[in-house]
């Protein structure tokens, strides 16, 4: 793997995409809720979830990613008080899964997203956008439709001490959204480093770029299957020559947005490509469950779907956001959360026993979102 000091400095460069982090600083302030049976608090059972138990408490704590062993969790916070100084950033800490032995693992500058483990334990990997600035990036001004700039962020590799900084990615501009394979092989990842928003595989040390979309629009938030073999992601493609000539304006612009995202399943040389979802809703946070057949995910539903406006549209009440399972081939829909608001980021356990995902159930003030853990009932 190729080095990289901390105090080596790229100048700033916005780049056009839509990252995990940008979509949830938009998703993790829902509202009225949509798509569920019955509405939170009603006490509908969540039937696959069995002694739930919440690990953090208090700030934004999001994607929370099990290691290869399944004995801790990387996750990204805003509750260092370094990073309150800096403008409230996402940085990146590790803890046991009794939410106990919490430390950070990232530099401490910039706005870091994507955490993952390296098989082994011994090291993670995330993106940050520290050498690009010290400070947060700055937010874009709000408008009646949400857009936003994403950062200049490259991938990283360091120890559980956060020692020994090494950067994957050198290309300008959005380098994120990585996970690993199981296998240990290959790492997935979103990058806008040939004029548009797709999906690239790598080796593990960095070397062996591939590309594996090549669609106009997003393709990103990509999963391995149990197996290695196969590719869940998220992603959104105009159609029409109107849409596409409006998308590639804001990209001249630096500008996207999100609109509605369906889920699509690939191989792992980017063969292959299928559409999973098509409720035209916002569907995100994918990943396969233990049987390698079906998808977790996150969504705001096909109620969001049947109005006119964009399922992320400013202009009325934002929609709730819910866990559902569904199989790859985008039958047998099932609803898993009913409580709370937002729900997402949903990851089993290695051995399946275990769900982790992101929520703001049971939060004591206004922009909470804590991490929970439960046992997974078949």
């Amino acid at each position: 793997m190729k080095g990289a000091t901390e105090s080596t400095m790229k100048k700033p460069v916005t780049f056009l995409c839509m990252g995990v982090v940008a979509l949830s600083g938009l998703i993790l302030t829902a509202g009225t809720p949509a798509w569920a049976d019955e509405p939170p608090g009603s006490g509908k059972a969540e039937r696959h979830l069995r002694n739930i138990r919440q690990l953090t408490a208090g700030g934004k704590n999001a994607e929370a990613y099990f290691s290869f062993d399944g004995s801790r969790l990387i996750f990204q916070s805003t509750k260092d008080p370094a990073s309150q100084t800096l403008g409230a950033c996402y940085q990146m800490y590790v803890m046991d899964l009794d939410g106990e032995n919490i430390h950070r693992v990232s530099t401490g500058y910039g706005t870091t997203t994507c955490g993952y483990f390296f098989p082994g334990g011994r090291r993670v990997l995330y993106s940050s956008t520290h050498l690009a600035g010290l400070q947060c990036p700055p937010k874009p001004k709000r408008g009646p439709k949400y857009r936003w700039v994403l950062d200049d962020h490259d991938i990283f590799s360091a120890r559980l001490d956060g020692r020994e900084l090494q950067r994957l990615t050198f290309s300008p501009g959005y380098d994120a959204e990585a996970t690993v394979s199981p296998n240990g092989k290959k790492i997935v990842f979103t990058s806008v480093r040939d004029g548009d928003i797709d999906l690239y595989a790598m080796n593990i040390d960095g070397t062996g770029l591939q590309r594996l979309t090549d669609d106009v629009g997003y393709d990103g938030g990509a999963f391995y299957s149990p197996d290695s073999k196969r590719i869940v992601y998220r992603a959104q493609h105009p159609k029409t020559p109107e849409e596409r000539e409006a998308y590639r304006d804001l990209l001249s612009r630096n500008l996207v947005e999100p609109g509605n995202l369906e889920l699509f399943v690939m191989n792992a040389d980017g063969s292959g490509k299928r559409q999973v979802t098509k409720n035209g809703a916002s569907n995100f946070a994918p990943y396969f469950h233990p049987d390698g057949r079906r998808i977790i995910f996150a969504s705001s539903g096909p109620e969001a779907a049947q109005t006119k406006e964009p399922a992320l549209s400013l202009s009325k009440g934002r929609p709730s956001f819910h866990l559902y399972l569904v199989n790859d081939d985008g039958t047998g829909l099932e609803q898993i959360t009913v409580e709370g608001r937002f729900n997402s980021f949903p990851m089993f356990s290695p051995d399946g026993k275990l769900l982790v995902w992101v929520s703001d159930r049971n939060a004591k003030e206004k922009g909470e979102y804590n991490v929970f853990l439960a046992e997974w009932a078949p």
